[in-house]
């Protein structure tokens, strides 16, 4: 990855221990971060090892961290925390200790869960020109001053990263780069393209079909929200649900 613009994700973590049930199903997954998934029971005590979304695990993974549990709606830890109580590395994988998590048995219970925690809206990245996941989702994407709709998610691919769309007429995916992308302006929630002729060829030219720069009447925002939804699936990868606590560096070019 090169530097130009980054998308990144990033809040601190409660030091305090909460074992109480939450109904996850009713998190704003906008206003949460995903920083990692449970991949598979490692060893006969509980541990477990992990595939890290982030890219502060030093922070994130602290003894006493609690994580919002994302698993389907018929497992029993639906609607649960999770407490990290150690979290060491072998062979360059990344293994978590957690409370009540004693043996294999119950550690294969858990796997492919994902890992969520709160979100700080107020916090910045420290690079210039970067952003954090959700500081993007919800944004207005504007052309030529016509808003053509709504920024759902981002998908973070191999080659570059694609800003996932909502439309009038249904979605679509733009490059995330900056001779595309060249404005991103978060505090008036507006994100400014410049695409190529093609890539936006079915959306409707007339600007009262898809409504004004503020959002007014379009339903576009309500779909926002709904992007990063519990999806109920355990195979819920990095990029399925939209926000994730990962430094994302947007390309100068689109290749």
């Amino acid at each position: 990855m090169v530097d130009a613009f980054a998308s990144t994700s990033s809040t601190p973590i409660s030091s305090s221990v909460n074992d109480a049930t939450v109904d996850d199903s009713e998190k704003d997954r906008t206003q949460q971060l995903r920083v990692g998934r449970l991949t598979k029971a490692h060893g006969l005590k509980g541990a477990i090892k992990l595939e890290l979304f982030t890219d502060d695990p030093g922070r994130r993974f602290v003894p006493g961290a609690v994580f919002t549990l994302q698993v389907p709606t018929g497992s029993a830890w639906h609607g649960k925390t999770i407490e990290l109580v150690e979290l060491r590395w072998y062979n360059q994988h990344a293994v978590g200790f957690f409370k009540d998590v004693v043996d294999r048995s119950a550690a294969e219970t858990l796997a492919k869960a994902i890992l969520w925690i709160d979100a700080d809206v107020a916090e910045q990245s420290d690079e210039e020109d970067a952003w954090y996941d959700h500081q993007l989702v919800g944004l207005a994407v504007m052309r030529d001053g016509v808003r053509i709709g709504t920024i759902r998610r981002l998908e973070h691919m191999p080659a570059q990263d694609l800003l996932f769309v909502k439309t009038p007429t249904g979605h679509v995916m733009i490059p995330f780069v900056k001779a595309i992308v060249p404005s991103v302006d978060v505090k008036n929630g507006v994100v400014t393209i410049t695409p190529p002729p093609g890539l936006l060829e079915e959306l409707p030219e007339d600007p009262t079909d898809i409504g004004s720069a503020d959002g007014a009447e379009t339903g576009l925002e309500t779909d926002a929200a709904a992007s990063v939804s519990d999806t109920g699936d355990y195979d819920a990868g990095p990029s399925d649900t939209g926000v994730s606590d990962t430094a994302t560096v947007q390309n100068t070019d689109r290749s």
